[in-house]
């Protein structure tokens, strides 16, 4: 022991010292303990050193504070070191670093209030918690609820959740807990909202129950027990509540800070309200009783709003409003009585003033006499033996007396409301176990102490001691099971405090002896007190300093009660007339409160077990007289008995303990006082089990965790095959002292301290292969350096050297170069000069020269033009004198042709005027016109031809005119030739001289310009370098621009994407959702649906009385609805429903509701959907409407074609029936006589007439035919006639028609024509046109007499030119009519030929397969227009396709009606012609003779019809349809059919056998089928929908089934892929798009049961494959655990590994590959798989402190890698299931990640998106190291993480949702399989069926 402790006492050991301020303060040694030291030197956490003096007594060494691996653990007693200080700083660390309030200690949940609320009691978290064991998860209220609720289920045993604590420790909030996860996980048994109505129980006691007290706002003032009852199957039935000692005196006193019971404020804040304007009531702050603590108000709590909830839930549980109404008046009643006011009549009376307000108001609220009840509160009646007196009282007394009261009447308030409640929560349904909760006061010690606070620790000291004795019994018996030899242990036993207070002449006996005195006082009674126990009992002590107080030892601490008040609160007394005034009320609620009153002597307070049925209740007294007995209890008897009754309970039951603990006095969150925390722990218990469990074995471990943990302290021959006697021997080695461990069966037991010896040794030895791994490194890493270093240095010269060497060949290169550079560029100077003289000698030479030759030339020049210039001035001067000459004649001619031309204008005036001039000359007028027109035509001719001779002299007169310019400008250039060379030496000479002139001037000029230009391109210079930087600069620019221009286009181009791809992702979201919603009501319509199935079994099992027989059900119900109903064939279930209309009237009435309220909402939301298709369609069929109306008229004439039609039919079958008729009257008159005998006058008529009829009918058959293709024409000529420029005279003429005679006529015309004539228009006649010409010609008698007749000829080749353009204009317009017409006329003989040939063809053909052929050709011309139409209209296409299909439909059944009238007479009359056969072959055989010739008759041969090839249909008998579902559905075996046949065999069967249905157009058989299909799928789902093969089976063959419905349903988008084949197989008769989306909601619904199924079998697998087995061997380690590890709760059901998993998943997918599921369906199907794997994985590592390790986070990424690489042996690596892991893979990063500076918590934001904050948060507040190398995360790391992410948009949950399904879809997936081939095996027992 010694050596241990120098091992452990050690410098830089750390251990716990004594302070006064936080309790216990870490230090540290800096100087190794010795044996023998009287002190040891230490130092704080600050850095202060300090001397810390031992005990020289006992020579106790300090407490040694637990390795850093072990703080923070789940169970205290997971800790090496237990102790106080251990136990607190575990604690404080879980609290404030990591923020969880929940730890184990042991048995015991301790649970520390953290006032803020926590996102850690969702239904999300209840999901996590169900049905795990209580070890494997996190501490949790919800776990200690499911390990009381498993233990019941598996023990049969009642259990008992018993929480105690401080008054604002948590209490309620953790007991409403435990009730809210005992009602979500059971359910109920009987669906009527039992579990919601124990909930809400809740905020009914918290308003009468509870108060704000200066250590919680909502404080239990009084202790409750309530159990909660379930049935067989574990599900809640119901619940009783008990309570205990309310706390009466709040009514009428409460201290500052404090308010009275909630519920009286409530009713004041709700005072504006209508419905209590009767109520009188006002603020809480008017009312004396609401007033005194001055704090009627609770920050942020609404009051009204808590009424509300109050309200609501009295609803839920039957307490109606009047009742409801009358509980508040009663409280509004006690808040106005403690307004009365009592003042001094004299000293010893007091009185009331009359008319008080508030007395009335009590009065009229409860509803007594007003002068009664004021007498009552200042007198009281005192007995006598003989008489009876009546006293005053005085103001106290009757102050007193008047509280008294107010207490009494809210006790018996209270007492009502509790029995009500209860009540509400019994059920029927008998009680198999129950599970109570106890809510009860935790210690209590106070400054002032009454009798509340001895009650309560009265209560605290009986729950210890069971607490006690329940620990020690845990304990013994788990030695025992390990075979482990013990010792009783020492611990605390308190049953001397518990026989002190309830044992004879205990402190409660002499309290109700001194309550029996006649005048007995408190005085007295302490001083009996002191008298009895003082000097007997340890226990008890009196105060030095008082008489009236005493002390008592309790088990957590001494308390001292004043005795003041002791008798009057155990007495509880009332003025028994105040009592009879009260029980003479009119108020019908008060008297129902006081009925069980008969003497108001002492009422009690509180009875026990009020209203309520309980399994442990006590029995009632057998006599009346005991009763009253019982009503003279005080109320310390009363406490004491019901407190009995529950420890009788909670001994009968399996407790479970909730300690819960105040961390501060102010209500902050988060902030941990050590000094009220140690308090509380050692008042609560937790240190007392902690000090039990640490005088035994508190460490335990198995043999496998200690040898995984230890196996470095193991040496290579310590290793034994057996682990068990490996350990052993390692333990004897490493530890001496035999006394500190314990070998078990299973487990090794080590003493308190000796793990953490072990943990030291442990980290020693890895500390040592630290130090010498990282010697190693350091050593290789050092020498690496020197290696590198040397290396560089040798490079360094190397590279020195030859850049010298270069260096000096690089001069002398440059020294040579220069010389060379020199030489040229003197010899470059010297030439450059030469050159310039040079050239300077011959410029003056030529330019001296030149101006010789320019002087020359100048003189000729001048000479030359002096000579033109005389020549020119001479010739102007004669033409001047010829135009003036000109002019002179020309006037002179003008003038004197004027005056002749006026006088011819005078003669022509006199001329016109005269009457007879006029006439003739507009009598010739036509004449000159037609001579003038016939001139006009010859003058043309003329023209024509002077034209062609002019055209052909010009050209001749421009042949010669080219020949002679050519000839002229030769001449001309030969006269220039000369004088240029008569004037070449003149001007060659002035030339010379001007060059001379200029020479000296261009001298000056050169050097000027020599000077400029040398200015020029010093400046050009300069600017092009200026330009060039400026064209660099912009070229840097530019690139810069172009470079931020593609930036800026990338960026954009990124943005764009990244918005399309976010908007793509929200559509597809906002899809995926709403496809979610949907698929939600399914799932929410089909739990309804088999809860009603089940109530209907229910009911038809509890039925005893069966009616036999059947009923029928609805059969109008359409198709639409069959889904929801079953049919009415499958009599078990008729049986239920005959009986289910008398059994749901026993049914519950919230049932009822409930069921209605469901049902009322899906009905409104179903009608809500349909209302909008209706208005949908009424829209659609409006608009249709509008455009039908154009078509009416049209129509109607055709309409009336089709009835002219039928009438004629009508009347040639009359006349069929006519004939026959006669031809049986001929047979029967002549058959006696033998007239019908052939040959024979009689049957040769009868013969002639029989083949005149057949005639007739062929005939008559063709001629309907050939009037169906006219339809057909006509049809295709209103077609053209909407198409052409001019409407058909046939069209016009057809709707002009409105009698019946003119239609009769046309029909006739187009029944002999067959073909309806064409319109032809005729072009317009010379005639006409000339006609229009004349008409239209202008006036002539109109023309100007002054005009000439030139002017005349001139308009009239005008008007003739129009005329002639107009005629061609026509001429054109005609042509193209005729042409137009022509082609028109062409099509329709074209047609009319093609129509012929099909008529030709139709006629040969048999008359069944006429209509067929017929039809065909029908729809493919129908099809071939609808196409064109489309092309052209798509609006107008869908509108004219509705009218012809709709003609069509009119037209083929007309059709069809009319066949069958002629294939039922021609069996007619094929059975009178096999009669007259037999009658004439009997008559031919009686007169033939041997020597004649007989002609034999012709007897009707049956040609047989060749069979046709199978279609690929399946015809069966209505009675057989029953066989087909049961046999190819209920009773068929998925193995079978899907080893051995082929994948969706019955889907194939069911749509063969819909198709035949639907060839025979039989509505009713195809809606029955359909629905029986449904419904018997439904059926063998609900019967067998735990086994994944049959779920998965009928999955795919509902979508084989719907994909069936598709591909042959006609519409062309699910016809592409078809085959010819294929496509002569789709439906014709019906629309199954109703029934395919109620088929592919049963698919949906299938694939639900599906994800249901497998993750009822993945579940139990996925955490101990996922995170518990260890998949890399020896990478995890396993740090020391407590208590809690494992319990057993369920039986070891084996351990599943990853490879479990995964033999799993391929066990699904190749089940679902046989059945032939859909490969997209696959996909999905393995998506969700990996969700449910990833999200159940997340979810227990975020409720798994151990399981956040480093270690682990490498497991699971190792785990997720195989199943990665499953899914690409698969091949399914895109089906999206790999990124459903994504959360979980980012959190095992974020377990191996760094997690210390701000760039690693960078690192995590961009790292870990699929998280949430609140998730990566919670993963580092539960990151825990394994070995001490490693550290923990710390706080401020965890605040700059939240920091960051504070700005993410996200949900708050901290679970992943399990149950989340994804939104299914079902793409089209045709059949390659042709129907045809399909052959149906013997198995199926479906012989009934028929191929057709």
């Amino acid at each position: 022991m010694n050596r241990e402790l120098e091992y452990m006492f050690v410098q830089s050991a750390r251990v716990w010292i004594p302070d006064a301020e936080e309790v216990w303060k870490s230090a540290e040694l800096i100087k190794d303990y010795k044996n023998g030291d009287a002190s040891l030197q230490l130092m704080l956490e600050d850095g202060t050193n300090i001397e810390h003096k031992l005990d020289p007594k006992t020579k106790n060494l300090p407490y040694l504070r637990n390795p850093d691996i072990l703080v923070g653990e789940n169970d205290l007693t997971a800790l090496s070191y237990l102790h106080e200080p251990a136990v607190l700083h575990n604690l404080k660390v879980r609290f404030m670093d990591s923020k969880l309030i929940y730890t184990y200690c042991g048995i015991v949940l301790v649970a520390i209030n953290p006032y803020e609320t926590l996102p850690i009691y969702g239904t999300d978290i209840i999901n996590a918690y169900s049905g795990q064991n209580m070890g494997d998860m996190d501490p949790h209220i919800f776990a200690v609820a499911e390990e009381s609720y498993k233990q019941m289920a598996r023990d049969e045993r009642n259990q008992s959740i018993i929480v105690s604590g401080e008054s604002g420790a948590g209490k309620t909030v953790s007991a409403k807990y435990a009730m809210r996860y005992f009602a979500t996980v059971s359910g109920s048994a009987s669906e009527a909202n039992v579990e919601e109505k124990v909930l809400a129980s809740n905020p009914i006691m918290e308003a009468i129950g509870n108060a704000k007290t200066t250590r919680n706002d909502n404080s239990s003032r009084f202790g409750k027990y309530i159990e909660i009852g379930f049935d067989s199957r574990y599900r809640i039935i119901g619940a009783n509540m008990r309570t205990y000692l309310l706390e009466k005196s709040r009514v009428v006193f409460q201290a500052d800070e404090e308010r009275n019971y909630h519920v009286f404020y409530q009713l004041c804040a709700s005072a504006h309200l209508p419905e209590f304007k009767n109520l009188r009531l006002s603020s809480a702050n008017d009312f004396l009783y609401t007033r005194q603590g001055r704090s009627p108000v609770i920050d942020g709590v609404d009051d009204t709003k808590e009424l509300r909830s109050t309200r609501l839930a009295f609803t839920m549980l039957g307490i109606n409003e009047s009742y409801q109404m009358g509980l508040f008046q009663v409280l509004a009643a006690i808040l106005h009585l403690g307004n009365v006011e009592i003042k001094d009549k004299d000293s010893d009376s007091s009185i009331i003033p009359p008319n008080n307000r508030h007395l009335t108001a009590f009065c009229e609220l409860v509803g007594v006499s007003y002068p009664d009840m004021s007498q009552w509160l200042c007198h009281r009646k005192l007995k006598t033996a003989t008489e009876t007196y009546v006293k005053p009282l005085p103001r106290l007394q009757a102050t007193n007396a008047r509280d008294a009261l107010s207490k009494h009447i809210y006790a018996k308030l209270f007492n009502w409301i509790v029995e009500h409640v209860n009540k509400a929560l019994i059920t029927n349904v008998k009680q198999h176990s129950f599970i109570g909760v106890l809510d009860i006061y935790g210690f209590e010690t106070f400054e002032i102490n009454s009798f509340e606070q001895f009650c309560i620790n009265y209560a605290n000291e009986k729950l210890q001691q069971q607490f006690n004795m329940h620990v020690f019994k845990l304990e013994q018996e788990e030695y025992m099971k390990e075979q482990i030899p013990w010792t009783l242990i020492d611990f605390y036993d308190n049953q001397p405090c518990i026989n002190l207070i309830e044992a004879k002449m205990g402190i409660l006996d002499l309290l109700d002896e001194e309550c029996k005195m006649p005048r007995g006082s408190d005085e007295s009674w302490a001083q009996k007190l002191y008298n009895t126990h003082l000097k007997t009992c340890s226990l008890f002590e009196k105060p030095r300093m008082s008489n009236r107080a005493f002390i008592i030892q309790h088990f957590a601490d001494k308390v001292e009660y004043q005795c003041d008040g002791f008798l009057e609160k155990n007495k509880d007394t009332v003025n028994e007339e105040q009592i009879k005034v009260l029980k003479a009320s009119k108020f019908d609620l008060l008297v129902e409160l006081f009925h069980d009153e008969e003497k108001a002597i002492t009422p009690t307070g509180q009875v026990p077990g009020t209203g309520g049925r309980t399994r442990l209740s006590i029995k009632p007294d057998k006599s009346r007289g005991a009763s009253s007995k019982e009503h003279k209890k005080t109320v310390g008897c009363q406490f004491r008995n019901s407190l009995q009754m529950l420890m009788e309970t909670l001994n009968a039951t399996t407790p479970h303990y909730v300690r819960c603990i105040k961390p501060n006095d102010f209500k902050m969150a988060f902030s941990f006082d050590p000094k009220r925390a140690v308090q509380q722990l050692r008042a609560c218990g937790v240190l007392e089990t902690i000090r039990i469990s640490a005088a035994g074995f508190p460490s335990r471990w198995t043999y496998q965790e200690f040898f995984s943990r230890y196996r470095v302290l193991m040496k290579q021959k310590d290793v034994l095959t057996d682990k068990k006697l490996t350990c052993k021997n390692v333990l004897e080695r490493l530890v001496q002292d035999q006394d500190k461990y314990q070998f078990g069966k299973t487990k090794i037991f080590f003493r308190a301290g000796q793990v953490a010896y072990l943990e030291k040794l442990r980290a020693d030895k890895l500390r040592a292969a630290c130090i010498r791994i990282q010697k190693t490194i350091r050593c290789w890493l050092a020498r690496k350096k020197y290696l590198r270093k040397r290396s560089a240095a040798i490079t360094l010269q190397r590279f020195t050297r030859g850049y010298q060497a270069r260096c000096l060949v690089k001069f002398m290169r440059r020294t040579q170069a220069a010389t060379v550079i020199q030489k040229y560029q003197r010899m470059y100077v010297a030439r450059k000069l030469y050159r310039q003289k040079q050239a300077a000698a011959l410029a003056i030479q030529t330019i001296l020269r030149a101006y010789m030759a320019r002087l020359k030339y100048q003189a000729l020049l001048r000479e030359h033009k002096a000579v033109i210039i005389q020549k020119h001035i001479r010739g102007w001067l004669a033409r001047c004198w010829y135009k003036r000459c000109l002019e002179a004649i020309v006037y002179l001619q003008c003038c004197i042709r004027r005056m002749r031309a006026k006088q011819e204008l005078k003669k022509l005036k006199i001329e016109a005027r005269s009457v007879e001039h006029f006439k003739k000359l507009n009598k010739g007028m036509e004449n000159k016109i037609m001579q003038l027109q016939r001139k006009i035509d010859e003058q043309t001719k003329e023209n024509r031809l002077v034209n062609d001779k002019l055209v052909g002299l010009e050209s001749s007169y421009t042949v010669e005119s080219e020949r002679m310019r050519s000839e002229l400008s030769r001449l001309r250039g030969a006269e220039e030739d000369a004088k240029n060379k008569g004037n070449q030496v003149s001007s060659l000479l002035e030339e010379l001289e001007r060059l001379r002139k200029e020479l000296s001037a261009t001298q000056q000029e050169k050097k000027t310009i020599e000077d400029w230009a040398q200015t020029y391109r010093d400046e050009m210079e300069k600017m092009v370098s200026e330009l060039k930087d400026q064209n660099g600069s912009l070229k840097k620019e530019k690139d810069d621009l172009n470079r931020l221009i593609q930036e800026q286009s990338q960026q954009m181009t990124e943005k764009m994407a990244r918005s399309i791809a976010a908007e793509t992702q929200q559509l597809e979201t906002d899809l995926n959702e709403e496809r979610s919603r949907y698929q939600n009501l399914l799932t929410e319509h089909l739990r309804l649906e088999e809860k009603y199935d089940d109530l209907k079994e229910e009911m038809a099992l509890s039925s005893n009385v069966s009616k036999p027989g059947h009923r029928r059900t609805d059969s109008t119900h359409s198709s639409n609805e069959s889904e929801y109903t079953y049919n009415s064939e499958y009599a078990e279930l008729e049986e239920g429903s005959r009986t289910s209309e008398d059994v749901t009237r026993g049914m519950d009435t919230s049932l009822t509701l409930k069921l209605q309220k469901r049902v009322t909402e899906l009905e409104q939301e179903k009608q809500s959907l349909r209302n909008e298709l209706e208005n949908k369609e009424d829209q659609f069929q409006r608009a249709r409407a509008r455009d039908d109306a154009q078509f009416k008229k049209a129509r109607g004439a055709e309409l009336e074609y089709e009835s002219l039609k039928r009438q004629e039919l009508e009347s040639e079958n009359k006349k069929l029936r006519h004939d026959l008729a006669e031809m049986r009257q001929s047979l029967l008159g002549d058959a006696a006589t033998g007239a019908g005998a052939p040959g024979s006058p009689a049957y040769k008529v009868l013969l002639d007439q029989l083949n005149a009829s057949c005639e007739e009918l062929q005939v008559r058959k063709e001629e309907v035919l050939i009037l169906r293709s006219q339809l057909v024409s006509q049809k295709e000529a209103m077609h053209h006639k909407e198409t052409m420029t001019e409407p058909s005279v046939f069209a016009d003429d057809v709707n002009k028609l409105k009698d019946a005679d003119e239609i009769k006529q046309a029909y006739i015309g187009l029944k002999d024509t067959n073909r309806s004539p064409r319109f032809m228009r005729q072009p317009l006649e010379v005639g006409d046109l000339l006609s229009r010409l004349r008409s239209a010609a202008p006036d002539f008698c109109k023309l100007n007499e002054d005009g000439e007749l030139w002017l005349v000829n001139q308009g009239l080749k005008e008007t003739i030119r129009l005329l002639e353009h107009q005629l061609q204009t026509q001429r054109r317009t005609y042509d193209n009519e005729v042409e137009s017409m022509r082609g028109e006329l062409q099509n329709v003989k074209e047609e009319n030929n093609r129509q012929q040939q099909l008529l030709a063809q139709n006629l040969q053909l048999p008359p069944e397969a006429r209509i067929e052929a017929s039809l065909q050709h029908e729809i493919t011309r129908l099809t071939n227009e609808n196409l064109d139409l489309m092309a052209a209209d798509p609006t107008a296409s869908r509108e004219t396709r509705v009218i012809i299909l709709r003609r069509m439909v009119d037209l083929m059944e007309q059709l069809e009606k009319q066949d069958r009238t002629i294939r039922k007479l021609k069996k007619q009359l094929k059975v009178y012609s096999k009669r007259i056969g037999e009658m004439g072959a009997g008559q031919t055989e009686g007169q033939t003779s041997p020597g004649q010739i007989v002609d034999e008759p012709i007897h009707p041969v049956n040609i047989p019809r060749r069979e046709k090839d199978f279609q690929g249909m399946l015809e069966y008998k209505k009675e057989d349809e029953m066989k087909l579902v049961k046999n190819l559905i209920l009773e068929l075996k998925p193995r079978g059919v899907a080893v051995n046949l082929i994948p969706g065999l019955p889907a194939y069967i069911l749509f063969m056998c819909l198709r035949h249905a639907d060839y025979v157009n039989d509505d009713q058989k195809v809606r029955t089928l359909l629905t029986s299909t449904i419904n018997s799928i439904k059926k063998i789902l609900k019967k067998r929908g735990d086994d994944f093969e049959t779920v998965s089976f009928w999955l795919s063959n509902t979508c084989r089934f719907l994909h069936c419905l598709k591909q042959y349903s006609g519409d062309e988008a699910f016809m592409k892929h078809n085959t010819s084949r294929q496509n002569e197989h789709s439906l014709n008769n019906f629309d199954l798009a109703e029934y395919r989306q109620v088929i592919s909601d049963l698919a949906i619904q299938i694939y639900q049961q599906l994800i249901k199924c497998m993750e009822n079998i993945l579940q139990p697998m996925i955490v101990s494959g996922m995170l518990e087995h260890e998949t890399i061997q020896g990478v995890s380690g396993v740090k020391p655990t407590g208590l809690r590890k494992r319990t057993s709760s369920i039986a070891d059901e084996g351990t599943y590994t990853l490879d479990s998993i995964l033999r799993q998943l391929s066990a699904f997918h190749s089940t679902m590959c046989q059945h032939g599921t859909d490969p997209e369906l696959i996909k999905q199907v393995v998506k969700q798989q990996f969700y449910i794997i990833g999200a159940v994985t997340l979810n227990n590592l975020l409720l798994r402190k151990d399981m956040c390790s480093w270690s682990k986070g490498m497991q699971i990424r190792y785990n997720v890698s195989q199943l990665e690489e499953w899914l690409r042996d698969k091949g399914l690596m895109n089906c999206g299931a790999k990124e459903t892991l994504e959360p979980l893979i980012q959190a095992a990063q974020l377990l191996q990640v760094k997690k210390k500076t701000d760039e690693d918590a960078e690192a995590i934001c961009s790292m870990c998106l699929a998280l949430t904050t609140a998730q990566i948060v919670k993963v580092l507040n539960l990151y825990t190291p394994v070995n001490e190398f490693e550290e923990r995360v710390s706080v401020a790391f965890i605040r700059t993480i939240q920091t960051r992410l504070r700005d993410r948009c996200e949900s708050p949950q901290l679970l992943m949702d399990t149950k989340m399904i994804y939104p299914v879809t079902f793409p089209f997936n045709p059949s390659t399989l042709a129907l045809e081939t399909i052959q149906i095996p013997s198995s199926l027992n479906l012989s009934f069926l028929t191929r057709v």
